[in-house]
C-alpha cells in the first residue's frame, strides 16, 4: 500500500472529529465506523475517548463488538486513546457492571485514575519509540495501566512511574489525548502499521 490507508475511526460517541482532522492532515482517508459493513472496509481503526461503558454499550446495541473484536484479533491496526486503551484492555479494574472490553492488549487498566474532568492537565512525555521529541499530552478523566502482561510493551511512564501508553503488535493505547494538542505520532504510526499489513 503506497497511498495513505483508509483508517475507520469508531464513532459511538467520544472525540471523533479531533482524530479525523489529524488522520487527514496525515493525508489519510478518515471514515466514522457505525456499522460493522464499515469495519470491513478500513486499514486501520481508532478507538476514540469518550465514556467507556457507554461505548461498550453502544458496541453491542450496533452488532459492532463482535465484529471488533474479531477485527482486533485478525491483526487489524487499531490504536486506543483514553476510553479506547480500557476498550482495548484484557482487564479493567472498578469496571461497572456488566462493561466489557474488546481486548487485545495483554495489560490491565483502571478507570478515572487521574480524577474528575476538572482535574484534567496537560504534559510533555518521553516516548523513545516516538523519537527524541517529548510528546505533548493532555489527559481528561484519563484511565492509568496498572499491569502489563509479558505480551505488552510500554511505551511512556510519567515522572512518578505510572505507564500512560503501551503496544502490543499492531495495537497502540495512549490514556492520554495527544489529538487535542496537535500531537500526530501516534497517528503516524497507526498509518505505518496499516501500510505494513496492506
Amino acid at each position: 500500500m503506497t497511498s495513505a490507508p483508509r483508517i475507520g475511526i469508531l464513532a459511538l460517541q467520544g472525540d471523533v472529529r479531533e482524530h479525523a482532522r489529524t488522520l487527514r492532515g496525515l493525508g489519510a482517508e478518515a471514515v466514522p465506523v457505525r456499522r460493522a459493513e464499515e469495519l470491513e472496509t478500513v486499514q486501520g481503526l481508532v478507538l476514540p475517548g469518550g465514556e467507556s461503558s457507554v461505548i461498550d454499550k453502544l458496541t453491542r446495541t450496533f452488532g459492532l463488538r463482535e465484529p471488533l473484536v474479531a477485527a482486533i484479533r485478525g491483526g487489524l491496526p487499531v490504536y486506543g486513546t483514553c476510553a479506547g486503551m480500557i476498550l482495548l484492555a484484557d482487564r479493567v479494574e472498578d469496571a461497572i457492571a456488566g462493561q466489557q472490553t474488546l481486548g487485545g492488549l495483554d495489560v490491565t487498566v483502571r478507570r478515572n485514575a487521574f480524577g474528575r474532568q476538572n482535574e484534567s492537565f496537560e504534559t510533555t512525555l518521553p516516548v523513545p519509540a516516538l523519537g527524541p521529541v517529548p510528546v505533548a499530552a493532555t489527559f481528561i478523566r484519563a484511565p492509568e495501566v496498572t499491569g502489563v502482561g509479558p505480551a505488552a510493551e510500554v511505551l511512556a511512564r510519567l515522572e512518578d512511574g505510572r505507564i500512560v501508553a503501551v503496544r502490543q503488535g499492531a495495537l497502540l493505547a495512549t490514556a492520554f489525548h495527544p489529538e487535542v494538542a496537535g500531537e500526530d505520532r501516534f497517528h503516524r504510526l497507526l498509518l505505518d502499521l496499516a501500510r505494513e499489513r496492506g
